[in-house]
C-alpha cells in the first residue's frame, strides 16, 4: 500500500459518515448499503469505487408490481442516477457507471478518482446519500413499502425532523 493510500485511508478513518469494513469503509448516513473501495491510481491520484445496494421495486413492496412497472421505475431510476456528479461541490468526472439488477436488488457503482482524501471522501458520501433520495423520489404511490423503504416514505411524508412537514416523495 503506498503512503498516499494509507493516508486516505486514515482520512475515511477519521470522517463521521464511515465505518470500516473489511477492506473498504462502509457508509453510516444512509438506509442502504453504501460502501467505498479505495485502490492506488495513476499519477497522484487515488481511485475510488462507490457500490449501494437497494431494494428492487418488487423487494420493497408488499404487493405485486407488474413488468411493466419495474422495468419503467428501473429505467427511470438508472437515467437519474447518472446525475449524481452534479450533485457534489467538486468537478468529478465518473470512470465507471452501472446500475444493475442482481436478484432483489439494484446495485449502483460510480467509479472516479480525486487526489484531495477530504473532498473524495465528501463525493463518496454525496453518491450514497444521491442514490438513497433519488430512490425515494421515485417511490410510485399506491403500493405498499416495506423495510427500509417504508422507514424512508414515513420520513419523507412526515417532515425532515426538524419540525417541518414534508408530505410524500412525488
Amino acid at each position: 500500500m503506498s503512503e498516499e493510500l494509507a493516508d486516505v485511508e486514515q482520512t475515511f478513518e477519521r470522517a463521521d459518515a464511515y465505518d470500516r469494513d473489511g477492506d473498504g469503509f462502509r457508509v453510516t448516513t444512509t438506509a442502504f448499503d453504501g460502501r467505498v473501495e479505495i485502490a492506488d491510481a495513476p499519477e497522484w491520484r487515488v481511485a475510488y469505487t462507490v457500490t449501494v445496494r437497494a431494494p428492487t421495486l418488487r423487494a420493497a413492496t408488499a404487493d405485486e408490481v407488474g413488468d411493466a412497472v419495474r422495468d419503467g421505475w428501473f429505467d427511470t431510476l438508472r437515467r437519474r442516477l447518472e446525475d449524481a456528479p452534479k450533485a457534489t461541490r467538486a468537478s468529478v468526472e465518473l470512470t465507471e457507471f452501472a446500475v444493475e439488477r442482481e436478484g432483489e436488488e439494484v446495485v449502483v457503482t460510480y467509479g472516479f478518482e480525486l487526489g484531495s482524501a477530504n473532498q473524495a471522501a465528501d463525493v463518496a458520501k454525496a453518491f450514497v446519500e444521491y442514490v438513497e433520495g433519488t430512490y425515494v423520489e421515485g417511490v410510485i404511490p399506491g403500493y405498499e413499502y416495506e423495510g427500509a423503504v417504508a422507514d424512508l416514505v414515513s420520513d419523507a411524508a412526515s417532515g425532515d425532523g426538524h419540525g417541518q412537514a414534508g408530505g410524500t416523495p412525488l
